[in-house]
Parts: structure tokens; sequence; C-alpha cells
């Protein structure tokens, strides 16, 4: 079987800036979550999409801004889309996906958490994370773990994220560290761009093993001096941008790899949301609906 993971925060932006704005009846915007009905719809029909789960930011705030203030927060989304984080919880629920609403941890932590549980089982054939961000290469292991862009159709195994950063899933967060990941707050380390920061950890492999003395560094770099001295002046600053870098992977998720499997749609909850986002959609496009249960 394959594990299909969903980073819904991702999913909910997409749909927010590709579908058109509409309001219900109560004069709610919900033109995100309509759309983020049609596009989970389209992955639930897929042939091979049997254990789904789906994680959301349920606050854009978590640990990591206690580690760095200048860690992403909420400030600056726009209002109609930051109220569509609730109700898109609602969506995933309504369509019996397993639902990971994050607090102190993230999103990205949920899924990283359960990618590496659910791939040990030897019932998994493969585990797929759906969605496009770069800190989640670092989870893709051989081609048990991969990356689906589903807007782009695109995969990333391990040969993938090798032909696209120019290092290894391990040295991924030591990479962000260096170039920084603007969309995270993370501002990286002065001077360092994608081609030196590549080169550097596809000789080193991680950033505390890169020699002070650019002489030992053993690949040429061009502007190696200032870039070694910049590096030098900033590891503590590296340290922590590795860690905000790194995804956990020790989320307390309950669930077992049984529990993912989807059943179909919980008919009461999507009567109640498609009522509330004044869309049949989903109920006219359901394949399956969960078994009622014995009273």
């Amino acid at each position: 079987m394959k594990v299909h993971l969903v980073d819904g925060t991702y999913e909910l932006f997409r749909a927010y800036f590709a579908v058109p704005s509409a309001r219900n009846s109560a004069d709610r915007e919900v033109g995100a979550c309509r759309g983020l009905v049609r596009t989970l719809l389209s992955l639930l029909g897929q042939v091979g999409v049997t254990h789904v789960a789906c994680a959301f930011d349920h606050v854009i705030e978590s640990f990591r801004n206690e580690l760095y203030t200048g860690y992403k927060t909420g400030e600056g989304l726009e209002p109609n889309l930051l109220s569509q984080f609730p109700l898109a919880e609602e969506v995933t629920l309504a369509l019996g996906i397993v639902t990971w609403p994050m607090v102190e941890f993230e999103a990205d932590d949920a899924i990283a958490t359960a990618a590496a549980r659910f791939a040990a089982d030897p019932r998994v054939e493969q585990v797929v994370i759906c969605s496009p961000d770069k800190d989640m290469s670092q989870c893709v292991i051989d081609s048990k773990i991969v990356c689906w862009d589903r807007m782009r159709n695109t995969w990333l195994d391990e040969a993938g994220v090798h032909a696209k950063f120019g290092v290894g899933p391990s040295s991924i967060a030591d990479y962000l560290a260096l170039v920084g990941d603007s969309a995270d707050g993370i501002p990286g380390v002065p001077r360092w761009g994608a081609k030196s920061a590549s080169q550097l950890l596809a000789k080193h492999g991680s950033i505390v093993a890169i020699p002070p003395d650019p002489a030992s560094w053993g690949v040429s770099v061009r502007g190696a001096a200032a870039l070694a001295t910049s590096l030098n002046e900033h590891r503590r600053d590296a340290a922590l941008w590795k860690t905000l870098a790194t995804l956990r992977t020790d989320v307390p998720l309950t669930e077992s790899l049984d529990d993912l499997e989807w059943l179909g749609a919980d008919r009461a909850k999507l009567e109640a949301l498609c009522d509330e986002i004044d869309d049949r959609f989903a109920l006219e496009r359901v394949t399956r609906f969960r078994p009622d249960r014995p009273s």
C-alpha cells in the first residue's frame, strides 16, 4: 500500500490564490475551502490512494517562535485566508480524512513524523508527501519516502533531491541554514548562496564539518575567503537556523497505519459542510461514505 500525507496548510494557501473569492449566506469567505474540497476529492479519486492523512497549522506560531523571534508568524496574512483555517479542518474531517491540527508543532513536523513511522511498516510500499515545500525534502529516503508536487505533477525521490539541491536529504536542513528560507523567516548566513552551500555540503555533509580554514575545504569555491569569514562569524546563528529548519519526528500522533485507511466521507459532517460553504459539489462527487456505526 501507499500512504499519502497532505500538507493541508499549503493546499489551503494554493486554493486561496487559485480559486475565486466566494462568500456564503452568512457573508463568510469560503472560496479557498471550496477549492480545498475539490483538490482533495481529486486526490481521493485516484487509483492507489487508500491511506491518507492531512496536517494543518492550527495556529501559525510553533515552538520555533520561542527559539527565534523572527520566525514566521501569522502577521500579514490576509484576513480572508486566515479566517478559513478552522473551516479547512472541517473539510478534511467531513471527507473522512485523518486530520492533524498542529499547535506546538507545525504541520510539516506531523508529516515528517508520520513519514518516518509508516515507512518503517513492512506493509507500506511507499510514503508520498503531498507538498512542494523544500524543507520536506529532508524526509526523502530512496524511493520509499518521496515528495509529490501535485500542482506541477513532479516527484522527488532521493536522486531527485540530489539533482535539485546538489545535496542529499540528510543535508537539506544544513543547506537551508546556510542559504536561508524566506518563507519561514530563516535569514541564512550572509554571502552564502545555493551554489556555495551545495558545493561545501556535498563535500562535508554538514555545517559543523566545514573546516574554519578554506584551505582545508577540499573544493574550489568562488569567494572562499569571504565565505569562510562569514561562516566563522555566524556559526552560532547557523546552528540555530539548522534547528529551525530541521523537521521533528517525535510529534505525538496517536493514529496507527490502519487508522489512515480512507473508508469514505462522513455523510452528516459533509452535509453540514456543504451547507456552510453553500456548495453541493462534494455531496455530488463523493464516491464513498463511511458505513453507519451500529447504535
